[in-house]
């Protein structure tokens, strides 16, 4: 197998610059002979398949998948017909088929606050010197420099932002424009308009060459609890008497402290917090109320992955450890869904194309372009007389 290219793990690559020419590879003996009339993704830590799903219903072919998890390439196997390769350092780059698009949710827990929280107090690394999970952009960033696609789309926790006083997301964003040539465009988005959950997660989506780009709308009304609830649930997913007291007390102590940590007690009409992938522990973030007289339960995995988007017949064959964590790690289907259809729609446009547009951005995201991060775009259709865009992405 070909030596994989190598990249300094925690500074920008120094001579990435825009690729002349695109390396084509000789593909693996996986995931099927690849279509030339359609657009075609690797999946990354591609977890369960989320990202694989939303893609495949926007009418692109999967070429490549990779995930280092084992229980997640189970699952994902059972559902897509094929295990994905490994830890992606164990690949070779030149290996990789050719792709158009790179799709990757990589690892949020270096970036994300509950993990930098939990690093901090055990003494370990995070952000980009977290040697198992930190430097994974970078093997992003390798692939994109050899393979010089003219689409990816990432996925991250929005604390990503501000990691490090913003340092982290500034070399990120430098290593994709400057050193890879690609024009990115990047948006927090809140899942809370299509799933009845408080997830917000950075999405950053970059062309070469630049192409006008609009991130779908996500400012409706979501749907509540009650949608994904099963109407009988097995007595195992009932919290114990010991569990909930213990729950209890906890959330009192920290509340005395003037901490906000404490468990999420919810019903139907309600919209959850943010499943995570601690949710097997004991539940604590969403907690179903069944009323005065008995515990609150679990959420059952069934019900985990109607919270993540996930349809009715999607395939959950391990256990429910394994499934609360497969699904607190993945994304929200139905984002991933709208992100997809606009990306490829951007793709099967001339390059060129040049829409009526206004340049928009959200409230939230100028107060921290404020604070010295770059802020997000996105453009919205205007019903005035053409005008060109006001500015432009980053």
């Amino acid at each position: 197998m070909p030596k994989r290219k190598q990249l300094v793990s925690q500074t920008p690559i120094q001579n990435g610059g825009v690729v002349g020419v695109r390396e084509f590879a000789p593909p693996y003996r996986v995931n099927g002979t690849p279509s030339e009339n359609k657009l075609r993704f690797i999946d990354l830590f591609c977890g369960i398949g989320g990202f694989r799903m939303a893609f495949e219903g926007a009418g692109a072919q999967c070429v490549f998948s990779s995930d280092w998890d084992k229980f997640s390439r189970q699952t994902y196997a059972a559902n897509f017909g094929e295990t994905p390769h490994g830890d992606i350092h164990s690949v070779a780059v030149a290996d990789i088929p050719k792709f158009d698009i790179l799709c990757g949710g990589f690892p949020c827990q270096p970036f994300s606050l509950a993990g930098v929280s939990k690093k901090n107090s055990l003494g370990r690394k995070h952000g980009f010197e977290d040697v198992k999970q930190g430097n994974l952009f970078f093997s992003i960033a390798g692939i994109l420099d050899h393979h010089n696609p003219p689409a990816f789309v990432l996925e991250n926790v929005k604390h990503l932002v501000r990691h490090d006083h913003g340092r982290t997301f500034k070399i990120i964003h430098d290593t994709l424009t400057e050193a890879l040539g690609y024009q990115v465009y990047w948006k927090i988005i809140n899942a809370d308009s299509v799933v009845p959950q408080r997830r917000q997660r950075i999405f950053l989506v970059g062309f070469k060459p630049g192409r006008a780009f609009e991130f779908p709308d996500f400012s409706t009304e979501g749907p509540k609890l009650a949608s994904i609830l099963d109407p009988d649930v097995a007595d195992k997913y009932t919290l114990t008497d010991h569990l909930w007291k213990y729950l209890q007390n906890y959330a009192k102590k920290h509340q005395a402290a003037g901490n906000g940590f404490g468990f999420g007690l919810v019903t139907g009409s309600d919209v959850a917090r943010t499943l995570s992938a601690r949710y097997h522990k004991d539940g604590s973030e969403i907690l179903i109320s069944q009323g005065p007289l008995k515990n609150p339960r679990r959420l059952t995995p069934r019900e985990c992955a109607k919270l993540m988007g996930y349809p009715d017949d999607f395939k959950i064959i391990v256990s429910d450890t394994q499934a609360y964590r497969q699904f607190g790690n993945s994304v929200v289907v139905p984002v991933i869904e709208r992100i997809a259809k606009a990306v490829v729609t951007t793709l099967q446009r001339p390059i060129g194309y040049r829409p009526d547009l206004v340049l928009s951005a959200n409230d939230k995201l100028n107060e921290e372009a404020a604070k010295g991060v770059a802020v997000a775009v996105s453009y919205r259709k205007t019903p005035i007389k053409k005008r060109k865009p006001t500015g432009k992405a980053l």
